[in-house]
């Protein structure tokens, strides 16, 4: 073989080709450490796992595209072609997936503020029901009759958040209704002992019973008991039917929506 063929083109070759091989090893080496160092740093900052994996994983890909544009570059290869078909892909990529990435936004939003957590009853986005899991980009809820909803996270965090389970205690609201004819006393009392001997009922705050309407068939009064969050509907339905049950015993009423009709005859002259 021709020596000076050797020294112009195979040594030089070899060279960028062994230096490209090293820079791509080394450097595969180095994101490896790297996106390590970020995971337990974001870990450290009490970052969700799943978007801790997420943000783990972007480094990793942008990390490894230096590392090949770099080992490239040494082989001699025009990267600036490269870098701008890349650059281009990326924003035809985009554009076509604009959905895609506004869930993903959101669903980094929803992940780092945390509005609720799984295991949260909320209502949002028009769905009412148990979070089961939050993930980048849609929130999987299971509703009160054993349904699976997969939402949207752009169409969540673009609305109203409904979050039952947020606080420690609730407010159940509810209306009864006696007639006019009936005792009203009686019928507060009566209230007042069923409310007050729920062993679910908190004492404080304490519960209001009150008359809130003359309506046009009945005497409304409103029965606000505090509870517990996770025994808001136990209560609910357990006093309106004992609400029921001790109206009938006691004799007052629960009227139907009424009207009365006045007739009138006209003697004519």
């Amino acid at each position: 073989m021709d020596l000076s063929f050797f020294d112009v083109y195979v040594l030089p070759w070899a060279i960028n080709i062994a230096l490209a091989a090293a820079i791509f090893i080394v450097g595969r080496m180095v994101t490896k450490v790297l996106v390590n160092l970020l995971g337990k740093a974001l870990r450290k900052g009490k970052m969700e796992e799943i978007l801790v994996n997420f943000i783990s994983s972007i480094a990793n890909i942008l990390l490894l595209l230096v590392v090949i544009v770099a080992s490239l570059d040494r082989l001699g290869v025009d990267t600036t072609s490269l870098i701008a078909l890349v650059g281009a892909a990326g924003l035809a990529v985009g554009l076509a997936l604009q959905g895609s990435l506004q869930n993903f936004a959101a669903g980094v939003m929803l992940i780092v503020f945390r509005p609720f957590k799984e295991g949260d009853f909320i209502e949002a986005a028009g769905v009412a029901g148990v979070v089961e899991h939050i993930s980048i980009f849609n929130t999987i809820m299971r509703t009160g009759d054993n349904k699976e909803v997969i939402v949207p996270n752009g169409n969540i965090y673009s609305g109203v958040i409904t979050n039952y389970s947020a606080r420690d205690t609730r407010r159940v609201d509810m209306v009864f209704g006696i007639g006019y004819d009936d005792d009203l006393k009686k019928a507060k009392a009566l209230l007042q002992e069923i409310v007050t001997s729920d062993e679910r009922v908190l004492q404080d705050p304490a519960p209001v019973i009150a008359v809130s309407e003359l309506a046009d068939s009945s005497v409304n009064f409103v029965v606000r008991p505090w509870v517990k969050s996770g025994d808001y509907w136990a209560v609910k339905f357990d006093t309106t039917e004992s609400v029921k049950l001790r109206f009938d015993q006691e004799g007052i009423s629960i009227p139907y929506p009424q009207m009365d009709v006045h007739q009138y005859k006209h003697e004519s002259n």
